[in-house]
């Protein structure tokens, strides 16, 4: 039996810089980790290179948000060849889900006809969205998916892209490593300068922007969910601010 996770206590830690792992699937308890280094993603440093654009403007996959949070969870979670060990147990996976019901965790998903091939979930507090993990079972579905991710968060008026930990995946998106007090300054930032998930004005970041903009354009879009037309993503990557 695992060890249920407060969803406010999470929201509480992240807001201060500590997030949740386990270190297992089966792992009854979590540990909570504050990393020195921090990769982030600056949300107007994304490299787009042009093989990845054509992949998004061509629509090889269907992208969607909120509509398969639990699958994306889920398949995050489940081992694979590359990763046969996850630090997804069930009380994160429990938390996350009720964050997800509360309007705070979110997931982008990529699709091929009916099939989930890959994505991403994370969770958002008021101009903050701290990436928790992707997933990919076809090429190029994780990258479509953060380049997704990056748009939306723009296209909302997010500040930050919380990515954790550095990979070389990440950095070939443009992702950089700050120390803790650089982390710090750009989550208070985000938070409203408050430091504090209870006190960060709701909806200061707007997570469905970007499918209000898509049906502006006369795309058929169901706003909140998607899908999200690959030239609409683009577009949103490479505008300057």
């Amino acid at each position: 039996m695992f060890e249920p996770l407060d969803p406010a206590l999470v929201l509480g830690a992240y807001s201060v810089g500590v997030f949740p792992m386990a270190d297992s699937r089966d792992a009854r308890s979590v540990y909570w980790v504050e990393p020195r280094r921090r990769a982030i993603l600056p949300l107007d440093g994304f490299h787009l290179a042009r093989s990845l654009r054509k992949v998004v403007v061509a629509d090889r996959f269907r992208v969607t948000a909120d509509r398969a949070f639990k699958q994306v969870l889920q398949l995050c979670a489940e081992s694979a060849a590359d990763r046969p060990e996850t630090w997804i147990n069930r009380s994160i996976e429990d938390a996350f889900t009720k964050l997800h019901a509360m309007g705070h965790a979110h997931s982008v998903e990529c699709w091929i006809g009916d099939e989930l091939v890959g994505g991403l979930y994370g969770l958002a507090i008021g101009r903050a969205f701290f990436g928790e993990s992707m997933v990919s079972r076809v090429t190029d579905a994780s990258k479509v998916a953060i380049a997704a991710l990056v748009a939306r968060l723009r296209a909302g008026g997010y500040m930050l892209l919380d990515c954790q930990f550095m990979t070389q995946h990440l950095a070939t998106l443009g992702a950089v490593e700050v120390s803790r007090g650089d982390y710090m300054a750009l989550l208070a930032s985000a938070l409203g300068g408050s430091g504090d998930a209870s006190e960060s004005v709701a909806g200061d970041g707007d997570f469905g922007a970007i499918d209000r903009l898509a049906v502006a354009a006369g795309d058929d879009v169901d706003v909140g969910a998607g899908p999200v037309p690959g030239k609409l993503i683009a577009q949103l990557l490479i505008q300057t601010s």
